[in-house]
């Protein structure tokens, strides 16, 4: 049995499948229960339907990262980082920004 908040969105994206909040919110929820592979599922939808939402990016970029799928990783938070440049989300910006950083200097 699915958790409620699952069930609720689940719920609403019957009525809107293609919604970016919902299906990022499902993702998360994903993440939080350690369901990675349905997570990346959802992410990767996202970012091709719905490629300015720019929450997606960091969160599937460290889901990559816990994988050790480090250069996919890295090219997810560049892609994101252009995304909220073009958007002109400063906070995501500086988020994305961070996680590269970190995650490029950890490999060397």
């Amino acid at each position: 049995m699915e958790n409620s908040r699952i069930e609720q969105i689940k719920t609403f994206l019957k009525e809107n499948p293609e919604d970016a909040f919902l299906n990022y919110a499902l993702a998360i929820e994903y993440v939080g229960l350690n369901r990675d592979d349905e997570a990346e599922l959802i992410f990767k939808r996202l970012l091709e339907n719905s490629p300015a939402y720019t929450a997606t990016y960091y969160h599937y970029g460290k889901l990559l990262q816990r994988k050790a799928l480090n250069e996919e990783a890295l090219a997810t938070f560049e892609r994101g980082i252009v995304a909220a440049q073009e958007q002109m989300e400063l906070h995501t910006l500086a988020e994305l920004r961070t996680a590269y950083n970190e995650l490029l200097y950890d490999e060397e």
